[in-house]
């Protein structure tokens, strides 16, 4: 039976690090889907939080993985998660139901974020992507709509 890891930040398509290139490309991308919970922005990186029973979604893609038994363990090694110690990982893997466009149902594999996070961290409307195009646009200088001339 296949594995499914949804992804929400850093492994998204586009986002993945240089060195994980070779692991995403193995994955079989499955479409845009959501799960219940709500999503932090940690600065270089987000953190889910699982939350069945609430009304936010975090937004993200699942990936089918490669049968090899060597992605999941090296994604592991990257998200700082340990299943021999996991009190002390900064990701716990665990299993979600997520959902597709389609309205698709399917369980997988997602990195949640196990310390505690500042609510005013909240990533509104759950997609790190968007969120994290919006907080480029808010850094970028402004331009002068005066133009370059002198005042007089």
């Amino acid at each position: 039976m296949p594995e499914y890891l949804f992804v929400y930040g850093t492994l998204r398509p586009g986002m993945a690090p240089r060195r994980l290139a070779h692991l995403m490309k193995k994955m079989r991308y499955m479409g845009r889907a959501s799960t219940p919970g709500r999503l932090y922005d940690l600065d270089a990186y987000p953190g889910a939080v699982l939350d069945p029973d609430c009304d936010t979604e975090i937004k993200g893609e699942p990936f089918q993985l490669p049968d090899d038994g060597y992605t999941l363990a090296a994604l592991d090694t990257y998200e700082g998660f340990d299943a021999r110690y996991p009190a002390s990982s900064l990701f716990v893997r665990r299993r979600c139901r997520v959902t597709l466009k389609d309205d698709t149902k399917f369980v997988c594999w997602i990195y949640v974020y196990n310390w505690q996070v500042s609510p005013e961290a909240l990533i509104r409307g759950g997609d790190y992507l968007w969120h994290k195009k919006l907080k480029s646009l808010r850094r970028r200088p402004e331009k002068d709509v005066r133009g370059s001339g002198s005042e007089n």
